[in-house]
Parts: structure tokens; sequence; C-alpha cells
């Protein structure tokens, strides 16, 4: 891949193994499915195209055996937001083939304090997420493949301290 084709979109249209996702944050409600949250909130049903068409991406690669997983850092009592990626979110794309774990920093300090979202392709290639403080998607950072080493290191204490979401959900869930 030229450098000039390291999007985060191209990344992710050409791995060949596995994608992770680091997430961070307590607030994503301004980076997309706005409507969604508001009808989460309100108490309304989840329609059954919610998140369709990022299902169906999911499955265009986990049909391939390619893995998409991710850790979420979080801390309890959740957020409105956390609950509603979760409870509709998370458990939505897992029927797309997406697996997800939790690193529960409840009443423990955080092991990556200080690292950033991130999407990390066949421990290779880097993107790095930025939002504004209130959760507002500002666009990605692709990084030189040379700091692929710290990545896979965030990575990998990410997963080796978090636990598979379902059995999380299965205690803490709303």
């Amino acid at each position: 891949m030229t450098t000039s084709s390291r999007t985060l979109g191209n990344l992710f249209d050409a791995f060949e193994r596995e994608a992770f996702r680091l997430e961070t944050l307590d607030d994503y409600s301004r980076s997309g499915s706005v409507d969604a949250y508001h009808a989460f909130l309100a108490g309304k049903p989840q329609p059954d195209d919610y998140n369709a068409g990022w299902v169906e991406e999911l499955r265009s690669h986990t049909e391939k055996a390619k893995r998409i997983y991710r850790v979420h850092i979080l801390s309890r009592p959740l957020s409105g937001y956390l609950r509603f990626e979760l409870g509709w979110g998370y458990r939505k794309n897992m029927t797309g083939g997406e697996e997800f774990f939790i690193l529960d920093i409840t009443d423990k300090p955080n092991p990556l304090e200080g690292v950033p979202d991130f999407w990390f392709f066949d421990s290779e290639s880097v993107a790095v997420m930025n939002y504004d403080s209130s959760g507002k998607y500002l666009g990605s950072d692709v990084l030189p493949q040379g700091r692929a080493a710290e990545f896979v290191r965030h990575r990998d204490t990410a997963l080796a301290q978090a636990e598979p979401f379902t059995e999380w959900w299965a205690t803490y869930g709303a």
C-alpha cells in the first residue's frame, strides 16, 4: 500500500487477518448514530435495521475468516452513551462476527492511561482516532509503520487485562 493510500478507510478495506480497536472514551454520541442514541435514551425499542450497514461490513470480513475485535476501557457506573453503545451497538455488531472485550478500571488504575483510541490492522498499520472533548470524531491519523511495535504492546496489554464482553455484560449490563 502506498503512502498516499494509507487512510483509515483504505486500511480497513485492505486488511488481511485482523482489525483491532481500542476505545477509551465514555461518550462518542456526537460521532454517529445520534438518532439511534436519542431513541435509546427515550426508551424506544431498537429498530431492526439499526447498524445494518456496519453489520454487513463486518460479515464481509468475518466470513473470510478475518478477525475484528475491540477492547473498551471503561469504569462504572456507565454513562448513558456506554449503556447505548454496549446494549445496542455491541450486541448488534456481534451478529456480524465482531468480538468485544471490556477492560473495567472501576477502582483500579488504567494500565493504558494516555493511550489514544486507535484501529490496528494486521499488527502493522495504525490509525489513531481523534475526538474533541464532547466525543465528536475529528478524523484519524495513519501512523508510520515503524510505530507498530508500540501498538502491539498496547493491544496485548488491553487484551491481557480485559474480559469477554458477554461475561462482563452478564454481571454489569443494564
